[in-house]
């Protein structure tokens, strides 16, 4: 059983930051990509920032230079750092990892962002 668990979401002003946590724990037998997605009302599932196995990392254009993504895989978790937030930004944020001797990805339950004034 391999749980995913995103924290860290709330409710922020434009132009301020907050920091998202997705830990995940169980039976993960080979940790590969961590990813960070986000989804708005009405709109689509999007790819915000992910750490490829081998170290990569790749951004939306969209959060590229504001929005930072790490990963500590002693302890499988990742974290987005995310900065100067703007209204467009308000979504539900799901964490995915994968475990990559089995090709399967886990999905968080997602975390609220919201940028309002």
């Amino acid at each position: 059983q391999v749980q995913v668990v995103e924290s860290g979401g709330g409710l922020v002003q434009p132009g301020g930051s907050l920091r998202l946590s997705c830990a995940a724990s169980g039976a993960i037998y080979s940790l590969g990509a961590m990813a960070w997605y986000r989804q708005a009302p009405g709109k689509q599932r999007e790819l915000v920032a992910r750490v490829t196995r081998r170290g990569d990392i790749n951004y939306s254009d969209s959060v590229k230079g504001r929005f930072f993504i790490s990963v500590d895989k002693a302890k499988m978790t990742s974290y987005l750092q995310m900065n100067s937030l703007n209204p467009d930004d308000t979504a539900a944020y799901y964490c995915k990892v994968q475990d990559f001797r089995i090709m399967t990805d886990y999905w968080g339950q997602g975390t609220q962002v919201t940028v309002s004034s």
